[in-house]
């Protein structure tokens, strides 16, 4: 405990530094998918006028509350998002603060610091299915800084055992998920449609970025090559590229290329291709690597038995969620990305992770 400091004081200025923290994450969850700064500019403002927000109203949870969830201008929405992660936040750092405040003060940093990281890649894989690396790798080095500085992090004696148990953290997280990634395309790297009438497929450049439509169904073509090495394959009736025919047969597609049956194409130099087409194969992954990075930023703050933890009760929270969804007829809520599971998993080890693998040891091996 910190000297004569009342451990409801810390508990209370902590729920209080959650709050302004959570106003920062906001910040992140809004700008790191998109690609902007976060720290330019350097003051919030509003998504839908842009007005830059003055202090008195970006007062943690009292602002969104007080203006009623909109903009004091445009008078628009704004997401309901920003007052829950500003609760949410105020509510991990406080329960923390209640945890670890009275046995290691300490820890209270670190903590600290895993808990905004497992809030922002909740939100943002929620918004957006990814996680970015800023918060994956961002949080192994992170993570393995502070184990440097605080072993006790990690129940280690000095700065070199914390780093190593840290390291080791980060590294067991990544080889499992990837194992799990990669036996996944395995069995499941594959998906065929075979098309009763001919469809539609129309690949569209759109300055350095494309999109492909197959009917009716529109995805950004960086989302079929998650490695870059993937490919597509489709059997074409006919069609046409930036004006010329193309012969009915295979054609194969990578990132940058489309291989005709008389011809190689470099996609970079192509405006529209449009297609018919009877079939089609995509590529497919079991789960993002996002979620491959963010175990391993989980393992480099809280160790490899903590990976493994985290992996099972993710997995058992998305099972029972997804039965769930399909006895109350609500299926399409199932379409969880398996980021906000892990988060949840993390979150579920630092409460209690090593008293329930007691618990449960002790329940099959009575008197283990």
């Amino acid at each position: 405990m910190l000297p004569h400091i009342p451990p409801v004081v810390i508990s209370g200025a902590s729920a209080v530094l959650g709050a302004l923290v959570g106003s920062f994450l906001n910040v992140c969850i809004y700008r790191l998918p998109r690609d902007l700064s976060v720290r330019t500019p350097a003051r919030s403002y509003c998504p839908n006028c842009r007005k830059t927000i003055p202090w008195w109203e970006n007062v943690p949870i009292l602002s969104w509350l007080l203006l009623r969830g909109r903009c004091s201008t445009c008078k628009q929405p704004i997401s309901p998002r920003y007052l829950l992660v500003e609760l949410l936040t105020s509510v991990l750092f406080w329960s923390a603060a209640l945890k670890f405040g009275p046995v290691n003060p300490t820890l209270l940093l670190p903590y600290f610091v895993l808990l905004g990281i497992l809030v922002v890649a909740t939100f943002v894989d929620l918004e957006h299915m990814i996680i970015p690396d800023q918060i994956t790798w961002g949080g192994v080095a992170a993570g393995a800084a502070i184990s440097l500085a605080v072993p006790a992090l990690h129940g280690a004696s000095s700065a070199s055992a914390g780093l190593a148990k840290s390291l080791l953290g980060a590294g067991a997280g990544y080889g499992l998920l990837w194992a799990v990634v990669e036996l996944g395309r395995l069995a499941f790297g594959r998906k065929r449609t075979i098309f009763q009438d001919p469809t539609p497929a129309v690949w569209v450049r759109n300055g350095d970025e494309a999109e492909l439509l197959i009917g009716d169904e529109m995805a950004p073509w960086g989302d079929f090559f998650f490695r870059g090495t993937e490919k597509i394959r489709m059997g074409v009736c006919t069609g046409e590229i930036d004006g010329r025919p193309v012969q009915k047969g295979e054609v194969v597609w990578t990132l940058n290329q489309l291989t005709l049956p008389d011809t190689t194409l470099d996609l970079n130099q192509t405006d529209r291709v449009s297609l018919q087409i009877e079939w089609i194969v995509l590529p497919r992954e079991a789960m993002g690597f996002g979620d491959v990075k963010f175990l391993a930023a989980i393992g480099a703050f809280l160790g490899w038995k903590a990976t493994l933890f985290t992996v099972m009760a993710a997995s058992l929270m998305g099972a029972f969620f997804g039965v769930f969804t399909l006895l109350i007829g609500r299926r399409g809520w199932a379409a969880i990305p398996f980021g906000p599971y892990l988060a949840a998993g993390a979150l579920l080890w630092v409460a209690a992770g090593p008293a329930m693998i007691a618990a449960y040891w002790q329940l099959i091996v009575p008197g283990h």
